[in-house]
């Protein structure tokens, strides 16, 4: 889908490509990437390397084309495997044309542009659009993170009644989602310090530069802090499990070892060997009262122990 934008002043949408203006392309289908390469001349292998979902954060010029890529972040269904991912977003400028590719249509792209619109103010230029995008970008990095820190609290609250293997398998995909954000950051920090002296910068931009940077590096940090948290929710889960496991273990090991006190009882006086009672009357008696009482002082001694 292909959509055109006026950003001279204030973002209006066009009917068709006019010089300067912003085409937008999300989810392109082959008529898209005909138009692309045919009639505003982008080369074809890019569009290919967008495609790509773990293509790196980069830039490149050809023919005339500075090409960059930016990861933004998605979110996918909360059930999928990583419920918070990145996904490339391709960005060309050259002379007075200026195209924004993505293959998937998501929320940051959308309340980008709805945010403009509300500004009324519109770029001044490319390099004022392109410094927008990653400023955006970092803005909802933070808002997904919040959003991810409270899963985290709420997996952690339903772990705390009864540790369950949905809630574990559910933080352990996050903590997926965490190192696509980490990774995904810190290749938007290392291509906005190049991109910042290969664009022509003025001081606005370098004001809107330096919010970037403060917005990109709390994000880091803020993934940081909830790696660490989950890492350690993590263990401290799987120490209680083992604790857990150890406890029903010895359980299990005690009760064995006092079931087999009667069981011995009734073997020594089930032999066929000559023990004195076989005669008794008094001897299935005196076997029940001699396994009742081992039972009762291995019980007492197990308990003693602590070890039921």
């Amino acid at each position: 889908m292909r959509t055109y934008w006026n950003f001279n002043k204030g973002i209006g949408q066009l009917n068709t490509w006019e010089s300067g203006c912003w085409v937008q392309v999300t989810c392109p289908v082959e008529d898209d990437v005909k138009y692309l390469v045919d009639e505003l001349g982008i080369p074809d292998y890019f569009v290919e390397d967008i495609s790509d979902t773990d293509e790196r954060a980069r830039y490149d010029y050809d023919e005339g084309w500075l090409m960059i890529i930016l990861r933004i972040p998605h979110i996918k269904n909360i059930a999928s495997r990583s419920p918070y991912t990145t996904i490339p977003l391709g960005i060309l400028i050259k002379d007075d044309k200026i195209i924004t590719i993505c293959h998937q249509e998501t929320k940051m792209m959308i309340d980008f542009i709805n945010h403009q619109q509300r500004r009324a103010e519109g770029f001044i230029d490319a390099t004022d659009l392109v410094f927008r995008l990653f400023l955006s970008a970092s803005v909802w990095y933070l808002k997904y993170l919040k959003q991810v820190n409270g899963l985290i609290e709420k997996a952690k609250r339903n772990l705390d009644r009864n540790i369950d293997n949905k809630d574990l398998t559910s933080l352990s995909r996050l903590q997926d989602s965490l190192t696509y954000f980490a990774t995904s950051i810190r290749g938007n920090e290392t291509l906005l310090s190049k991109l910042k002296f290969r664009l022509p910068v003025d001081d606005l931009d370098a004001e809107l530069i330096e919010d970037v940077n403060i917005e990109m590096q709390q994000a880091r940090e803020m993934t940081a802090i909830y790696s660490n948290i989950l890492d350690s929710t993590m263990d401290t889960y799987a120490n209680l499990i083992n604790n857990n496991m150890n406890q029903v273990m010895r359980l299990l090991t005690s009760l064995n070892m006092i079931i087999m006190l009667p069981t011995l009882v009734a073997s020594l006086f089930g032999m066929n060997l000559i023990n004195g009672m076989e005669e008794s009357r008094w001897g299935f008696i005196i076997a029940i009262i001699i396994s009742a009482i081992l039972t009762v002082l291995g019980w007492w001694y197990f308990r003693k122990r602590k070890w039921l």
